[in-house]
């Protein structure tokens, strides 16, 4: 009997998360649902720190309708993931509202709930676990990978051991900048897979570094049973592996896969076009390039510093911000470079690189990091760096972080009034001026849709065309646009 390989999807998450900053609306997914529920995916991902951020202050759409609706249309498992204590933003909530969110979660059809810590202190996963399962849920518990001279084979089995003790459903390795390599999956995932016993392991590796469908490999012929990738439009760059080449390399080593070929070419072709349509980038396979592994900035992140770089005339300075990213980490102690410290530690590289200074202003964050407020440090952080933040022992932080925050729910009731679960969450998670434009009248969505009528429908939509003349499966037509 052949070994099984299994995969999630997260094309509806991570993939344009990373290639299209997260700008995918609902009204881009629904047509092409049914199709992604015929692949034969374990679960498919569509809730996400990010994407929930995204939807409230960007597109104005509420998270919770989303949820409701992808999980009402797919018969394939939904998966949703949440920062631990931090859920989807980077402020540490109370046991309270994390409970909460998982019962909100349930009910709206999510099966899988996946948690991860930034700081894998898995302390901060305990109230999610215990939440998520209380309602229902599978737990799917994550540890971040980075290197690092602390971040040993010997430092993630005992992550995985704390949470094989927390009772999860599955375990993954998250690498986020896609620092794995061959070589060292060859140690690793062999001693995750026997430390983490009968649970089944995962494996989310993005493809910033090019090596992660060869990673992949590894994790299947070390014990892995499912990968994380997307529809090859929405794959490789900074992205996961595309869906279609795991599955193929995975036949060509002897393993059982159920993902369909039919339907991923079905889905393929929609999100190549909507890449067209929305002009969007597809992925694309990245070439080698060893800073990453000096300054492991995702490549998002990288995309949006240079950005906000130019518009203060300062693009000039961005290989001395990455070389000084690599200084700032290992003077913090080695924050894994993933929301919210990546964040933290660009933000102080730039500081040290525009101020001339090493730690002239460090950011209210960072001192926090420091105290042990958001959970225990890999590393003891450099003295240079300590010495500057003039710190007192009753600044430092030692119990679980979600037992210094007091209980929201009763207060926030009380200010809301008759409220539903999900607009007290909302209302803890943002100010009342980001929720105002999610009161707008819902949607209607499409939930089919064909070639020929997605571009009739662009090319009617367009400006620049006066008119068109189309050859279609043997017919042609024209027409005024």
């Amino acid at each position: 009997m052949k070994p099984r390989f299994d995969f999630v999807d997260v094309t509806l998450r991570d993939a344009h998360q990373c290639l299209w900053s997260t700008r995918m609306t609902t009204a881009m997914m629904t047509p092409i649902l049914g199709a992604i529920d015929r692949v034969g995916y374990s679960h498919i991902n569509i809730l996400g720190g990010a994407v929930f951020d995204v939807c409230v202050r960007y597109l104005h759409e509420n998270p919770w309708d989303r949820v409701r609706l992808l999980c009402s249309r797919l018969a394939t498992p939904c998966d949703a993931l949440t920062r631990g204590q931090s859920l989807y933003t980077f402020e540490l909530f109370p046991d309270d509202i994390v409970a909460l969110n998982a019962q909100v979660l349930a009910r709206l059809g999510i099966k899988v709930l996946t948690v991860y810590d930034a700081l894998n202190d898995n302390r901060n996963l305990e109230s999610s676990i215990k939440a998520g399962r209380e309602a229902g849920m599978k737990i799917n518990g994550w540890m971040t990978y980075t290197l690092s001279p602390v971040h040993t084979d010997a430092y993630y089995v005992a992550r995985t051991r704390e949470l094989a003790k927390l009772d999860c459903d599955f375990l993954c390795i998250k690498d986020p900048t896609g620092l794995l390599t061959p070589e060292r999956g060859k140690t690793l995932f062999p001693a995750v897979v026997n430390a983490a016993g009968k649970i089944p392991v995962q494996l989310h590796s993005h493809c910033q570094s090019a090596l992660a469908p060869k990673v992949y490999e590894v994790a299947m012929l070390s014990g892995f049973k499912h990968g994380y990738t997307a529809s090859e439009p929405l794959a490789n760059g900074a992205s996961l592996p595309a869906t279609e080449e795991i599955a193929a390399r995975a036949r060509e080593l002897g393993f059982d896969v159920s993902v369909k070929s039919k339907p991923l070419k079905e889905v393929a072709d929609y999100f190549r076009w909507l890449c067209v349509r929305e002009d969007k980038p597809c992925g694309k396979v990245a070439a080698y390039d060893p800073a990453l592994y000096e300054h492991q900035i995702p490549g998002g992140m990288i995309s949006n510093l240079r950005y906000q770089l130019e518009s203060m005339k300062l693009e000039h300075r961005l290989p001395e911000i990455l070389e000084e990213a690599a200084r700032v980490r290992h003077d913090l102690g080695y924050p894994i470079v993933v929301s919210p410290f990546a964040q933290y530690i660009v933000t102080q590289s730039v500081l040290n690189v525009v101020q001339g200074e090493r730690y002239k202003t460090v950011p209210d964050e960072i001192r926090k990091y420091a105290s042990g407020y958001y959970g225990n440090l890999a590393a003891k952080p450099s003295d240079e760096f300590m010495d500057r933040l003039n710190l007192k022992p009753k600044d430092f932080v030692t119990e679980r972080p979600g037992e210094h925050i007091e209980p929201w729910v009763p207060r926030l009731r009380k200010e809301s009034g008759p409220a539903s679960d999900e607009d007290l969450l909302l209302a803890a998670f943002y100010d009342k001026a980001l929720l105002e434009p999610l009161k707008k009248p819902a949607l209607e969505y499409s939930f089919r849709t064909t070639p020929l009528k997605e571009l009739v429908s662009w090319v009617a939509a367009r400006r620049d065309i006066d008119y068109a003349h189309i050859r279609f499966a043997g017919t042609e037509m024209t027409f005024s646009a």
